[in-house]
């Protein structure tokens, strides 16, 4: 296979997953594909193309016998892991239909997800990282619960129906919290994740010789984006289970990572940790840090370039179109830094106004989308009234312009959701739980500009007269007795004397708090 573009001519139209898998296996099985960096490096595993095909499909006979069939909904929350892959290769080989939930999610978003799925099977890692994940799971009367952290069922693969025939059919549905306090199920095909990318490493100009990294959850949209992107270029990806700095650099150096990232979250960590030796590169084999998922500073472009010696390319993507945008190594650096890039062939992006109505280059209007990564909307008819306008063009709600060059420029949202280290919160959750606590006459909730985490959450309280001054810690103790998500928490608490509102509907006005509270520091003074 000389590179991606004739593998998806050999694979025809509508391509599987595991049609990818057989492919780049034939081609080069002794080539590594994952590797484990453990704290400990004598605990380090690594797997080939080969054996990943072979291992996939002796788990796949495994669920199998345990009665996993075309079609059936198998939920998983799992960290990132060989073994997390090879179960969920291991479902697209059957043609299961798989919902993954992040693991940091708890009885809320995961009782939500595996109600709203019907999942039928649930994979869980046990006890990880302190939480008691089966216990959750009983919790909430999931269904076909088992445990999947470090052993995984096993089978005769000659008991396995043929592999899927086409790629066209739903079998991901992944979950974003969107706008709504609930979240939302996003109907994906193999198709629509393989446009992803493949695009994404084309635009990366990624090759065999580079060694990628997973320092993100598997279970995100990102995670077969970025397996698509190893089976079709032929590199290897180096996997944390846990992502942790200064921690996590030794895994990076020992195996010599060439492309990096995940965020803005990520280029601010490397950012700190090269600052504390300027002297020397932080990874010496690094020669790009990529991501995208959050807002990127123009600073933080060229502090990386600067300090990191190496490239920075940042793109726009959501779960519901993984690749959007993605910035060229070789574009300039006014781009690089001010835009998201553009979009790869076959992803059509219109800028209009609130109508519908297409604007030129340089006037800003709702995004609109349309292209093979595009998903197939969501789960439950209701959710799709306004997804798609008349043209077939997925309307995003986030607001921009493209240049005259084709790069987008993204200036706002019209969701009201929060972005914090790549993964969307939804303000109106927080707050309807934390209308429940005495003390808050009104709330809300915002996204606030922060270098580190792209955004912070912070939550402006009104309170009633006479009450007593409500603290941040006595906040974030009733959202965690509600089953909020540690990763949604409030990191800061402004009290107010009224909240600002409009004179028609008295709806709050968030952007004159935005503006209002944009320059203060977290009370941690970070």
């Amino acid at each position: 296979m000389s590179d991606a573009t004739d593998t998806a001519r050999e694979l025809g139209e509508s391509p599987t997953l595991w049609e990818l898998i057989a492919r780049r296996a034939a081609l080069t099985p002794d080539a590594p594909v994952l590797i484990e960096a453990a704290e400990d490096p004598a605990r380090d595993r690594t797997l080939t193309f080969g054996e990943l095909r072979d291992r996939s499909e002796r788990v796949a006979a495994g669920l199998y016998d345990m009665g996993v069939r075309p079609g059936t909904v198998v939920a998983w929350q799992l960290p990132t892991r060989i073994e997390t892959v090879l179960l969920s290769l291991a479902l697209a080989r059957i043609g299961a239909v798989q919902s993954p939930v992040i693991p940091f999610y708890r009885d809320r978003e995961t009782g939500f997800a595996l109600r709203e799925s019907k999942a039928e099977f649930f994979a869980v890692p046990g006890v990880w990282r302190g939480f008691d994940h089966t216990a959750m799971a009983r919790r909430l009367g999931a269904r076909g619960v088992f445990e999947a952290y470090d052993s995984l069922p096993a089978g005769d693969p000659s008991v396995l129906p043929a592999p899927p025939a086409s790629g066209t059919s739903v079998r991901w549905i992944y979950w974003t919290s969107g706008t709504t306090s609930d979240p939302k199920g996003v109907l994906h095909t193999d198709r629509s994740l393989i446009a992803g990318g493949s695009c994404l490493a084309h635009a990366l100009r990624l090759g065999p010789a580079d060694v990628g990294s997973m320092a993100f959850p598997f279970a995100h949209i990102a995670g077969p984006d970025y397996t698509v992107m190893l089976l079709l270029y032929g590199f290897p990806a180096v996997l944390f289970e846990k992502f942790a700095m200064p921690d996590a650099l030794d895994g990076y150096r020992r195996h010599g990572v060439t492309v990096a990232g995940g965020s803005t979250a990520f280029y601010s960590m490397f950012l700190t940790e090269q600052r504390k030796a300027p002297g020397s590169r932080l990874i010496p084999t690094l020669r790009l840090l990529a991501g995208g998922g959050a807002p990127k500073p123009p600073e933080i472009y060229h502090a990386v370039v600067r300090e990191l010696g190496c490239q920075l390319t940042h793109g726009y993507g959501m779960t519901e179109v993984p690749m959007i945008t993605m910035g060229d190594p070789d574009d300039t650096p006014e781009n690089l830094a001010t835009t998201e890039g553009r979009p790869p062939a076959g992803m059509t992006i219109r800028i209009t106004s609130p109508d519908g109505t297409p604007l030129p280059p340089g006037a800003d209007g709702e995004v609109r989308l349309r292209g093979e990564a595009v998903c197939q909307g969501y789960l439950g008819q209701d959710r799709n009234a306004d997804v798609f306008d008349a043209d077939g063009f997925l309307i995003t709600g986030d607001l921009g312009h493209l240049t005259r060059t084709g790069h987008l420029v993204l200036t706002g949202r019209s969701k009201d959701v929060i972005i914090r280290k790549g993964e969307n919160i939804s303000a109106k959750e927080i707050e309807d739980l934390l209308h429940r606590l005495p003390g808050i006459a009104d709330v809300a909730v915002i996204g606030l500009p922060d270098p580190d985490r792209g955004e912070r959450v912070c939550a402006v309280v009104e309170q009633p007269s006479g009450a007593a001054p409500l603290t941040l810690p006595q906040l974030t103790a009733h959202l965690r007795a509600q089953g909020l998500s540690p990763h949604k928490l409030p990191e800061q608490l402004e009290l107010v004397d009224a909240l600002p509102r409009n004179d028609a509907l008295r709806k709050v006005l968030k952007y004159k708090l935005r503006e209002r509270f944009a320059d203060t520091r977290r009370p941690d003074g970070a």
